[in-house]
């Protein structure tokens, strides 16, 4: 019989996991292959062109554009401060002379004597690629960054705000099912990525900003205290660049869900061992989930065994989770996998699978509407 398959999240003990770190032009890399790095090192950097300052000083200076280069008092590849004077003009019989001094910093890229425009390009901007994942340099991508390899306990999200963060695992709520409200974030949890249960509050996100909380992972969220907490809807985009002071994912999705038992022990049995985590989520096309990535000490990875994934592929005893309504957010196991079409509640026909859920209840869905909780 053919195999079916299905999108899934990886949650896993043990995984052996690779990164591409990579500048977005070229560069230099500064880390050769086989060097061991931690996750905030710096493996490449570069620098990007500055920002740039038109000034139409003919206009400026009230004189004609062929005029201007006789009024300059800088010429292209100059640097200037704010204060320089650029240009002067001859004045009439030597008085009434208008001149113009620099309002920003930066080195004259270009005069027109066509338009009578100046620009002047600030300083480059540096930009630097950290490792984000403690591992070894397995290769060299020449200008551009490198691939870094760990082996660790890796968790997939649903859904995240917020760029790369780095803390210890700090476990906030003793139960899955227990709500991350704002009592439950305290002073100590400065620095770490704490670990809630259900639904994360929108004043326990603004308490955890306030204390410096690196960031937080949760079972579910409201999206109107998400809303609040950006200012703004998010609509549909890819997501990342949000500079809300720490970094957010949630496992199971909108609204009061638990979190998944199997991710809650997991993260809880890592409680204080570095992580890095990063609330990028794209949902079309070139699909992105937030991650966190939980390296192993050498005595770890002795002690845990490599799970071993399938890849997507549907079967009797895999773990998946519900994404439609009316079971939306359900846990369970497939229980069966009929293998012709069947009519639907609206009518329409479509293959399904019994899934038999943590609650005990069976129910039948359509395939589409279960993703994988990947070993």
């Amino acid at each position: 019989m053919a195999k079916a398959y299905t999108p899934g999240l990886k949650i896993t003990q043990r995984l052996t996991h690779r990164v591409r770190r990579v500048l977005p032009i070229a560069g230099e890399v500064i880390v050769k292959q086989g060097d061991r790095v931690d996750a905030q090192d710096v493996v490449a950097e570069t620098f990007m062109p500055g920002d740039i300052t038109p000034l139409n000083l003919s206009k400026t200076l009230s004189i004609p554009p062929a005029d201007l280069a006789d009024c300059l008092l800088k010429t292209e590849g100059d640097t200037v401060e704010i204060g320089d004077p650029l240009a002067i003009t001859k004045g009439i019989f030597g008085f009434f002379k208008t001149e113009y001094q620099s309002k920003t910093v930066g080195t004259i890229e270009s005069i027109s004597n066509v338009t009578g425009q100046l620009i002047i390009r600030g300083a480059p901007l540096p930009v630097q690629v950290q490792a984000f994942l403690s591992g070894q340099v397995v290769e060299v991508i020449p200008n551009e960054g490198v691939i870094i390899e760990s082996d660790v306990s890796f968790v997939q999200g649903i859904f995240g705000i917020g760029g790369e963060a780095f803390g210890p695992i700090k476990m906030a709520c003793s139960d899955p099912t227990q709500e991350l409200t704002e009592e439950l974030i305290l002073p100590e949890m400065k620095g770490t990525i704490v670990v809630g249960g259900a639904r994360m509050s929108e004043a326990a996100v603004k308490k955890a900003v306030s204390i410096g909380v690196a960031g937080i992972i949760s079972g579910g969220m409201d999206d109107q205290d998400l809303k609040s907490i950006l200012g703004y809807d998010l609509g549909v985009a890819i997501t990342g660049s949000e500079r809300i002071g720490l970094s957010l994912m949630i496992t199971e999705g909108f609204g009061s869900i638990a979190m998944a038992q199997r991710t809650f022990e997991l993260l809880e049995s890592r409680e204080g061992d570095a992580a890095a985590i990063t609330g990028t989520t794209q949902i079309r096309a070139g699909v992105m989930r937030p991650e966190v990535l939980i390296p192993l000490n050498e005595t770890e990875k002795q002690q845990v065994g490599e799970d071993v994934h399938s890849a997507g592929v549907l079967d009797i005893g895999v773990p998946i989770r519900i994404i439609r309504d009316p079971y939306f957010g359900e846990l369970g196991t497939v229980a069966e996998l009929p293998s012709d079409p069947q009519v639907l509640g609206s009518g329409s026909k479509a293959r399904v699978l019994l899934v038999k859920c943590e609650s005990g209840e069976t129910v039948t869905v359509p395939r589409a509407n279960v993703e994988l909780v990947e070993n």
